[in-house]
């Protein structure tokens, strides 16, 4: 059992990542700052989750002073492309059609950050789509939030009852959170 010693930031403005450490019995509050998500060109999808995940833990040296502070960052890896936040409804439509009838990768990157250290680490999770018809991709895109997930959709939306046909890996990963890897590090740090 994690007996929770330092008081835990969540640096996540993701209501999923809040519900997930909620779920978790988990005790935190969530400070947010912008911070610049690109990443260098030549990086794998999980170099590229783990590294703004530490990127976003530098933003908050100063927090990380007497607490853990836990950062993430989620991206979608579809073929060789980077599936991130869709910069509107056309762009998400683009991205749910090539995921229609195919699978592609979730990745998760984390950072815990205490003092001066940051310990980080990613899972990655296999999820197969079902063929998906304009009509479906439309309804979610009107009455759902696809623009704050990567890759466009949310596996506890609609679209996640109706496409996802199966998955490999964590559930909670392709959520924003692999919550069995974040408690077994809190476990050890």
């Amino acid at each position: 059992m994690y007996k929770q010693k330092l008081p835990i930031i969540l640096a996540s403005k993701s209501p999923r990542r809040q519900e997930l450490l909620k779920l978790m019995d988990l005790d935190f509050k969530v400070v947010l700052k912008e911070v610049d998500e690109s990443y260098p060109e030549d990086l794998f999808p999980a170099e590229i989750a783990i590294y703004i995940a530490e990127k976003k833990a530098a933003a908050f040296k100063d927090e990380a002073v007497g607490n853990l502070v836990i950062t993430a960052d989620t991206i979608v890896a579809y073929k060789k492309e980077i599936l991130g936040k869709p910069e509107d409804a056309h762009h998400a439509e683009e991205m749910l059609t090539k995921l229609s009838g195919t699978n592609h990768q979730v990745y998760t990157g984390v950072s815990i950050a205490h003092g001066d250290k940051i310990h980080s680490f990613y899972d990655v999770t296999e999820v197969f789509f079902n063929t998906l018809i304009a009509e479906q991709i439309d309804h979610y895109i009107r009455n759902y939030n696809p623009l704050d997930k990567a890759g466009a959709y949310g596996i506890q939306d609609w679209i996640g009852f109706i496409a996802v046909e199966k998955i490999i890996g964590s559930y909670t990963n392709v959520m924003g959170l692999p919550t069995e890897k974040l408690y077994r590090a809190l476990l050890n740090f």
